[in-house]
C-alpha cells in the first residue's frame, strides 16, 4: 500500500471537493444542476477578446518548441511595459510566466518559505494560499478583512499576529471571495507594517481590471522600495481560465531580491516553460486590456449586467445580507444569525441535495463563522434568477416582490 505524504495532513481545496464530486454524481444520475460555486468565465458563455483568440491560432506553428524557463521575452516585454505606464519600473527579466497563479503561487513559495516560516493571509481568503504555503512547510496565519468596513482588510488585527516566524504578507484586492477592492490607504498601512517588519510582499491581482465604479490599485507602486511578487494573469479578465496564462513580476531593491529571483528561475527551469501558445496571447490582451476591461466590466458590459442581477435577487432573500462587491464577479453573503442551524457547509450541501444550486460555504476560505456561502455572479439572467428562487425556497421565501436593502459600505 503507498502512503500519502504527511505534507496533505489537512490539506483541502474545497472548490474542487466534495460537493462538486457529489455535483457531478447527481448530473450523472440525471439531475439539473446550477453551478454557481467557480469563477469560470468561459463556463459561462462570457466570450474571449478576439484579438487574443486570433495570436494564439496564429501562433500555433511556432510554438511548438520550448521557450526561455520565464516565457517568450516578447510577452515579458509587454507585462513590463504595462506596469510602466501603471507607475511601476520593471525589467523584462524580473517577470516569470506561468500556467496560471495557481502555478506560480506554490513555485514563489517554494522559492521562500523554510519550515515553520509564518505567512499571513486574508481571512476570508482564497483556499490557494494556504494549502501553497502548508505544502512548503510553512504556516498560514490569517488576518481578518472586516465585513463592517466593506471587507476591508483590519491592519491592527495583522500586526497583532506578527511573530518573530512571519517572513511574508499576502494581499488580494479585488478580493476574492468578497467582491472588496481594497482602498490605497489600507494598503499603504499593509505596506507600512510590512516595511517595519521586512516581510515580502506577495500580491495577487488576478482581478485588477474587474472593478465596478472603483480603482485598483497596484500595491506594488505604493512600496517600490519594498520586494513585491505580483501575480495576474489572463484567465479571469479575458475569459480564457483553460489557456492558464498568468505572470508574476518581482519588484522593488535588486540587490534585496536578486538571490530570490534567481532561485525562483531555477525552480522554473525544472517545469522547462510555460504553456507556449497562451503566451503569445499576452501581448495583444495588454495592449487592449482597457477596452477589453470596458467591454466586459463596463456600464454596459455583460459581467457587469449580471452581476447587478445576482444582486438584486440575492437582495430579496431577507434571510441573506451582503456587501455589494466592487470588484471580482462573486457575492459572499451572511445568513441571517436568526436562521436556524444548520449553517455554511451543511447549508451548501442541503442547496445541492434538495434543491440543486452548487454554492461555495464560507469555511472553503478560511472563514470559520460559519455563516457565509459564495456565489459567482457569472451566469446568465434566466439561470440566476432561476438559482436565486431555488436558494430562496430553501428559506421557504418567495423573491417575487423586491425589498429594499441598503448595502454594507466601507
Amino acid at each position: 500500500m503507498i502512503k500519502p505524504s504527511d505534507r496533505l495532513t489537512g490539506l483541502s481545496y474545497g472548490l474542487r471537493g466534495p460537493l462538486p464530486q457529489l455535483a457531478d454524481t447527481l448530473e450523472q444520475q440525471g439531475r439539473p444542476i446550477i453551478r454557481l460555486h467557480l469563477g469560470d468565465p468561459a463556463a459561462h458563455g462570457l466570450p474571449a477578446p478576439p484579438h487574443v483568440l486570433d495570436a494564439v491560432k496564429h501562433a500555433l506553428e511556432h510554438s511548438r518548441a520550448y521557450t526561455d524557463a520565464q516565457g517568450l521575452t516578447a510577452a515579458r516585454d509587454a507585462i513590463a511595459a504595462y506596469y510602466h505606464h501603471r507607475g511601476l519600473a520593471l525589467h523584462p527579466s524580473d517577470i516569470h510566466l506561468g500556467n496560471g497563479v495557481s502555478e506560480l503561487v506554490p513555485l514563489a513559495l517554494q522559492a521562500f518559505l523554510n519550515p515553520g516560516d509564518e505567512v499571513l493571509l486574508p481571512s476570508p481568503g482564497y483556499p490557494l494560499w494556504a494549502a501553497s504555503v502548508q505544502l512548503v512547510g510553512g504556516v498560514p496565519v490569517y488576518y481578518r478583512c472586516d465585513e463592517r468596513r466593506g471587507w476591508q482588510p483590519d491592519p491592527d488585527h495583522l500586526r497583532a499576529h506578527i511573530t518573530a516566524k512571519t517572513v511574508a504578507l499576502v494581499t488580494n484586492t479585488p478580493h476574492n471571495p468578497t467582491g472588496a477592492v481594497w482602498d490605497p490607504a489600507t494598503l499603504r498601512a499593509l505596506a507600512d507594517i510590512a516595511r517595519s517588519r521586512e516581510l515580502l510582499l506577495m500580491a495577487d491581482e488576478i482581478y485588477a481590471h474587474l472593478t465596478y465604479d472603483a480603482e485598483h490599485t497596484v500595491l506594488a507602486t505604493l512600496a517600490p522600495d519594498l520586494p513585491c511578487v505580483t501575480f495576474s494573469g489572463l484567465s479571469k479578465i479575458c475569459c480564457v481560465p483553460g489557456f492558464r496564462s498568468a505572470w508574476m513580476a518581482v519588484s522593488g531593491p535588486r540587490a534585496a531580491t536578486r538571490a530570490y529571483t534567481e532561485a525562483i528561475t531555477q525552480l522554473a527551469s525544472l517545469r522547462l516553460c510555460p504553456n507556449v501558445p497562451a503566451q503569445h496571447a499576452i501581448p495583444p490582451a495588454l495592449a487592449h486590456i482597457h477596452q477589453t476591461q470596458n467591454d466586459l466590466a463596463g456600464p454596459a458590459g455583460p459581467l457587469r449586467k449580471r452581476l447587478d442581477t445576482a444582486w438584486e435577487a440575492l437582495s430579496r432573500i431577507p434571510q441573506l445580507t451582503c456587501v455589494r462587491p466592487r470588484g471580482a464577479f462573486y457575492l459572499f453573503p451572511r445568513i441571517s444569525a436568526a436562521t436556524a442551524p444548520p449553517r455554511d457547509i451543511t447549508l451548501a450541501d442541503t442547496l445541492l441535495r434538495d434543491h440543486g444550486v452548487l454554492v461555495a460555504p464560507g469555511n472553503d476560505f478560511h472563514l470559520t463563522s460559519g455563516d457565509h456561502i459564495r456565489l459567482s455572479a457569472l451566469a446568465d439572467a434566466a439561470t440566476i434568477n432561476e438559482a436565486m428562487t431555488r436558494i430562496a425556497h430553501y428559506f421557504d421565501t418567495d423573491i417575487a416582490t423586491p425589498r429594499t436593502q441598503t448595502p454594507t459600505t466601507a
